[in-house]
């Protein structure tokens, strides 16, 4: 899986720093991957297109939803890849999310919004504006077969190329934010259980050295 690739593309294409990345996936082996790049910083719109115009509101910049079409056969080798990709891009942490059936009875309508958004498809957006810029052809094939299947979603800040890098005080972290690979964290297996999360530390604090 090229998360990390993907990751540092769109890097190298955006003038704004990430504010955190998840990727969402539905447990059935070669489906696509959601990855999703949710940026900081704000559009100034004007009363006028003129530079001395008065700026009447501030609006976030959509996050970026991408389809990923590699090829998987086991949970454990997004798991890999997302560890990877927080890894070297100097995240403190990696959160995975076990999520379970959204048309399931007795689920919170929450729920279904929540998959929505995992998946990039955000049903509204602020001011007229959209809250995602997808570009994932099968984005609703997959939040239908999330919603009965349920999903995983894996989640991180990074702090190279991300707004982290002036507050972090990890011990690990090279002065660019990154660290070196290979990740020397072991993916945990995927239990099935509802609601079920799991976070992977990698941080060390600087007080602790």
């Amino acid at each position: 899986m090229e998360i990390l690739e993907r990751i540092s593309e769109q890097m190298a294409l955006s003038p704004h720093p990430l504010f955190a990345i998840t990727m969402a996936a539905v447990p059935c082996p070669d489906t696509p991957v959601i990855l999703t790049l949710h940026w900081h910083g704000f559009i100034r719109e004007k009363i006028a297109p003129l530079e001395e115009a008065e700026v009447v509101r501030y609006t976030p910049i959509p996050s970026s939803a991408l389809q990923i079409n590699d090829r998987w056969t086991q949970l454990r080798d997004l798991e890999e890849a997302a560890l990877e990709a927080a890894w070297e891009l100097g995240a403190w942490d990696l959160a995975r999310a076990e999520r379970p059936s959204c048309t399931r009875p007795g689920a919170d309508s929450r729920e279904a919004l929540e998959c929505l958004q995992a998946f990039g498809a955000f049903p509204y957006g602020i001011h007229g504006m959209e809250m995602v810029v997808s570009e994932a052809p099968d984005a609703d094939e997959l939040v239908g077969l999330a919603a009965r299947r349920g999903y995983l979603m894996w989640m991180f800040r990074p702090v190279h190329g991300g707004i982290w890098k002036e507050v972090a005080e990890d011990a690990t972290l090279n002065p660019d934010g990154t660290r070196e690979p290979p990740c020397p964290v072991e993916p945990l297996p995927v239990t099935g259980e509802r609601a079920k999360r799991t976070v992977y530390r990698f941080g060390q604090p600087l007080s602790a050295v």
